[in-house]
Order: structure tokens, then sequence, then C-alpha cells
């Protein structure tokens, strides 16, 4: 009988007495141990010994074949890599769900490790995958950078600006243009694999799941031509497309096998991702340009008429909602066990409670937020058009710490191995850390 190594408990997985974050409670998708993170397929195919079921992982062996596995591993994601935790931050939001939650902690005050400019205003978000930032920027180029450095590691030129967040997953770059190409890139070259055509621009950032069978990897992203489209990750090829009543903005999340987005039609949309097909759509009433959250059966998300709603999706109806000032919501939320926290064009960051929606703190900068915020730990990280970046405690909304870029913060952040990376519409990409010791 094999030994239980990683066993799954509700939506978490579970490794001895350590937690082990899932991002999706029931597809495997990435699977994330403490910092290390497995990409898709990685534990159902790659290691010999190993199987899996939708409850359980395990692993077959005694300890030399354990470290046999280890060292499988080492190579997998190169030895200094896993010997640091391998951390990652591989899309917008950080994983399917777009939770906005990032894994480990971040010190109360920061200092500026590097900073590496582009041609053009940076309004996407970066992914943080094998000690490189992937970011687009508004001089039509995907950039590649390195992590510990800020230096060049690779660029690629589209035929327009690139506002979409990339996703790094298998070994690839997905990400969409203004050009409406989708593109995927090789992560180490950054050479193209392929592209494909929509029909007007491409703002929404892409997210992933595995397909019915399990065999492949789908990428799923919106475009301004009104449809949501399904593109097998290793070809490029259409499985299908879903057409809504307007334009597509934010991304979809990704969770118990269905998509849920919201769009310029007011509508937030459900569909079966096996086949695009349509499970519900519910009245929003007014569009939602944001992304939506997805935890625990429910959907939580901003739309233009200045209302964030909580939606039990099995049901349809409206759990709670919150409405504060005359002023629209254009940032994606970031829910945590028992609170949501967002930004807003009344330039402030709100923080609720998850269950109820009732008010628990308001922090207020000085310009719009249509930053997405990032929690980490007891913190909160966003940026606000007042061109500053923050730190807020979660608890009580209090600032903690701010540094002042100079022009507008919109891109959200990315927060991987105690390290904050944004951009800036002066051009540039920003790394925060921990003060050097001295």
């Amino acid at each position: 009988m094999p030994l239980p190594l990683i066993q799954r408990s509700g939506g978490a997985w579970r490794s001895g007495a350590a937690v082990v974050d899932h991002p999706e409670s029931h597809t495997t998708e990435m699977i994330r141990i403490g910092n290390i993170c497995l990409p898709p397929g990685f534990v159902r195919t790659s290691l010999p010994g190993i199987m899996s079921t939708k409850s359980s992982v395990w692993i077959a062996g005694r300890a030399g074949e354990l470290t046999a596995v280890l060292a499988f591993i080492c190579l997998w994601f190169g030895a200094s890599n896993f010997a640091h935790g391998a951390a990652a931050w591989p899309m917008f939001r950080g994983g399917p769900q777009l939770l906005g939650v990032a894994n480990g902690s971040i010190e109360k005050e920061l200092a500026l490790l590097w900073t590496y400019k582009t041609g053009g205003p940076v309004k996407s978000s970066a992914a943080v995958v094998g000690g490189k930032v992937f970011i687009g920027s508004g001089d039509q180029h995907v950039h590649a950078i390195d992590f510990a450095t800020g230096k060049t590691n690779w660029t690629f030129k589209t035929e327009g600006e690139i506002e979409a967040s990339p996703l790094v997953l298998d070994g690839k770059v997905f990400v969409g243009g203004a050009d409406a190409w989708f593109y995927a890139l090789d992560a180490e070259s950054g050479k193209l694999a392929w592209k494909y055509q929509t029909g007007d621009k491409i703002l929404s950032s892409a997210n992933y799941l595995k397909s019915p069978k399990g065999d492949a990897t789908w990428i799923v992203f919106g475009s301004y031509d009104n449809r949501l489209y399904c593109l097998d990750a290793a070809t490029g090829k259409s499985n299908w497309v879903y057409e809504t009543g307007n334009y597509i903005n934010g991304s979809p999340a990704v969770a118990n096998g269905q998509t849920v987005f919201g769009g310029c039609d007011a509508i937030l949309h459900v569909l079966n991702l096996a086949d695009g097909t349509k499970v519900k759509e519910i009245e929003a009433g007014a569009y939602i340009a944001a992304s939506v959250a997805l935890e625990g059966g429910k959907a939580y998300f901003v739309h233009y008429e200045n209302e964030f709603l909580c939606i039990d999706l099995a049901k349809g109806t409206n759990q709670w909602n919150y409405k504060d000032r005359g002023f629209p919501y254009f940032s994606s939320p970031a829910v945590t066990s028992d609170r949501v926290v967002f930004g807003g064009r009344d330039k402030r960051l709100h923080c609720v409670e998850k269950a109820t929606g009732k008010s628990v703190w308001v922090f207020g900068t000085r310009g719009k937020v249509d930053s997405s915020p990032v929690v980490v730990g007891d913190k909160v990280v966003v940026g606000s058009d007042d061109g500053r970046l923050y730190i807020v405690s979660l608890k009580d909304g209090s600032e903690l710490w701010s540094y002042e870029i100079g022009q507008s913060v919109g891109s959200s952040p990315a927060v991987v191995d105690g390290k904050v990376i944004v951009g800036s519409e002066d051009g540039s990409v920003y790394c925060f850390g921990g003060k050097p010791a001295k």
C-alpha cells in the first residue's frame, strides 16, 4: 500500500501538519506545497510511484525512493530554486480563483531594490516564475526581467500595447495584446510558440484548467470582440468560443469545473468549462470591468455603479451588497478567510466582512484606486493613481508604509518571496523588498 504524502482536506491539501494550498478544489491544476509550486500534471504524470485521486495524492516507496523523488523535483525546478523555495506568482491575482492572496510575508517597510525601464506605460501586472518577472508594456513588448537583478532577459515585440497580465505555465508565457492577437511564448527564450487572432483588443488576462480527460491544459481569456475563448495550451487550437453581449475586460475566474466572469453587458456569466455552454446568467445591474474572485461557491465582484456584490452561484442569488459613495469600482477584490478588500474610484481602499459585506475599515489615498490589492499575511499592498504604492494593515487599515513613484500606479502588485513587483504609468517596473542588512 502506498504511503500518503499529500492529502486534501476540504479545499486545501495537507502534508503532515502543513497546509498545502490548492487553488482548484475539484481538478488538479497547480499544487503549492509551502512556497513550492508544482505545475499542472506534475503530480499525476511526472513522478514514478505517485498516484492521485480527487481526495488524495499518494507516493509509493521507502526512504531511498523518496530521496530519489526529491532529487527529481530538484532537477525539475533547478537545485537553487528548490533550495530557495521556488516561490511563484504565475498569473493575475496569483491563481485560478483570482483571490489576490499571496503566501509568506513582507516587511512593514520596504526598500527599492531595482527598477526596469520600458518604452511605454506599464498597466500590465507581473507574473513571477522561475527567477523571472514577465510583464507587458505600452511599448508593445512583453518583457522578461531577471527577478534578482532587474536586468533584461528577453523582450518580444507585438503590434499593440500589452495591458493584459501574462500567465506563465508549462514553460510558456500566455498573453493577449491590443493588436487582437493572443500569444504563446517560450518562457526561456521569448520565441513565439503560436498565436491566435481574435476580433478586437485583448485586455483580459488568461486563466487555465485541465481538459475534461486530464490529458491537456486549456487556456481561457476574453476579448473586446465580446467573446470568451478556450484554446489548447500546447497548440493554440480552439476548443470552444462563447459569445456575450458586450466587451469582456476582466479575467475569467476558474473553479469547480466552471468559469465565471463579468462583462460590459452588465451580466455575470457562468459557463461549463468542458464545452463552453451556459450554466446561468445573473444580472449585475451595471457593467463589470474588473475580474471576479471565486471562493466557497460564491462570486465576489464590483461593478461600475459603485456597488460590490457577493453572489451565491448555486442559487444565483445575491448574498449581500456594499455601497458607499457614488464612484465606480474598477479594482478586483482580494478575498481572505474573513475579509474582502478592494479599491474604488472614490480614492479609497475598502475592507468589508466576507460573510456580511459590513464595512470594517476604509483607507484614503489621493487618487483613484484601480490597482487590485494583494493580501500577504497581515498586510495589504496596493497602488493608487496618486503615484504611490501603499502597505496598509489588514486589521485596521492603518498606513504602514508608502513609496512615491510619481505617476499613476494602476498595475496590480505581484508578491513573491517577500518582494513586491509593480508597474507604473511612468514606463517602469519596480521591485521592492526588505531593506538590505548593513
